[in-house]
C-alpha cells in the first residue's frame, strides 16, 4: 500500500476532502491559502476560487447546485462561482472560530469550533484555551451545541456505517472520543475516550470505510492509520509528507484521498510534495461523504 501524489497544490494548509461523483472531481479547501480547489479525475484538470476568508470545511448541498462552506467566521452557501453568502454562525464565543466540518447520514451539518489559531494575514497564533465545541445545523438559523466549550482544537468527524457511533478528536490532546449517536435527533451520548499518544502525530481528519474502521491522517506523524471498533490500530500507511490533515474516499470506493499542508513547516524539514494530495487503493473501501440535506 502506497500513497502517491496525484496533484500537488503546495496548499498550506489542505483540509476537508469531498468526493463528487457527478462530476468525478474533489474539492477541498486551503484554509490559509483562502481558496477552494476542484481536480478532475479523470483529466488532471484542477480549478481554484478564491474565498473571502479563511475557509476551514466543504459540505456538497444536494442536487449539486451549491454546497455549505465553513468559514473561520461562519457558515456560508457558495454557488461553485463567485457567490458566498453567509447564513450563520453557530459558535457566539468571542475569539472562537469554525475548524472542521461534514455532514451526517441524514444530511445535517455538523462543525468543531476552536479558539483561533490564527492571525489576520494567516500567520499562526498559540491556542491558550481549551473552548471549542461541536455543533450541528440544519438549516437557516437552526444548529445546536451537542458539546461543552472543552475541546482545544475539534477535528475528525465520522459516523459508523450502523449509524451506532459517532467519532470526533481532540488533536490538542492527542484524544479520540467515540459517542453514541442518536440518528432521528441528531445527538450525542455516553462518551468513551481513546488516547492516541503511542501513534506518530496527531489526530486531524478521518473518514470511515465499509467495515467501520476509522482512516486518521496524522498530523505531524507523517502517516495515516487506520483504527478499528475496537480502538485498536491495525494499519499504519507512510506517506510523502510530514503533516497530512484529512482524507475520504472516491472514486471506485476503493481510493483514499488525502490532503496535506506545508503550514508550521521549517525551510528545512519543508519538501517538494508537501502540501500536496495525496492518493492510495484500499481494501475494504467506503462510501464518499454525504451531502447536505435541508430539513
Amino acid at each position: 500500500m502506497k500513497a502517491e501524489v496525484v496533484f500537488n497544490s503546495n496548499d498550506w494548509v489542505g483540509e476537508s476532502p469531498v468526493w463528487q461523483g457527478e462530476t468525478e472531481s474533489l474539492y477541498w479547501v486551503d484554509v490559509v491559502g483562502r481558496k477552494i480547489n476542484q481536480w478532475h479525475a479523470h483529466t488532471g484538470c484542477v480549478r481554484t476560487w478564491s474565498t473571502p476568508g479563511f475557509p476551514t470545511a466543504i459540505c456538497l448541498c444536494k442536487g449539486g447546485h451549491e454546497s455549505m462552506l465553513a468559514m473561520a467566521d461562519g457558515l456560508y452557501q457558495w454557488d461553485f462561482q463567485d457567490a458566498f453568502r453567509k447564513v450563520h454562525m453557530p459558535d457566539p464565543l468571542d475569539g472562537n472560530r469554525l475548524n472542521e466540518g461534514r455532514c451526517d447520514p441524514q444530511g445535517r451539518m455538523w462543525i468543531g469550533s476552536m479558539e483561533t489559531n490564527l492571525n489576520s494575514d494567516g500567520t499562526a497564533r498559540q491556542v491558550t484555551r481549551h473552548r471549542g465545541a461541536f455543533f450541528r445545523y440544519d438549516g437557516g438559523a437552526r444548529s445546536e451545541r451537542l458539546t461543552a466549550h472543552e475541546f482545544g482544537i475539534t477535528n475528525t468527524l465520522a459516523w459508523s456505517p450502523d449509524q451506532q457511533w459517532f467519532y470526533c478528536a481532540d488533536t490538542l490532546r492527542n484524544l479520540f472520543f467515540r459517542f453514541e449517536y442518536h440518528p432521528e435527533e441528531g445527538l450525542i451520548s455516553h462518551p468513551t475516550i481513546w488516547p492516541s499518544d503511542r501513534l506518530p502525530g496527531y489526530p486531524d481528519g478521518s473518514c470511515m470505510d465499509d467495515d467501520g474502521c476509522l482512516w486518521n491522517a496524522r498530523f505531524g506523524g507523517g502517516c495515516i492509520v487506520r483504527i478499528t471498533p475496537r480502538g485498536t490500530v491495525d494499519r499504519v500507511v507512510p506517506l510523502p509528507v510530514e503533516n497530512p490533515t484529512s482524507c475520504t474516499f472516491g472514486g471506485d470506493g476503493h481510493t483514499l484521498y488525502v490532503t496535506s499542508a506545508r503550514f508550521s513547516l521549517s525551510k528545512e524539514t519543508d519538501n517538494s510534495q508537501e502540501g500536496a494530495l495525496l492518493a492510495l487503493t484500499v481494501n475494504p473501501g467506503g462510501a464518499a461523504d454525504f451531502q447536505f440535506r435541508r430539513s
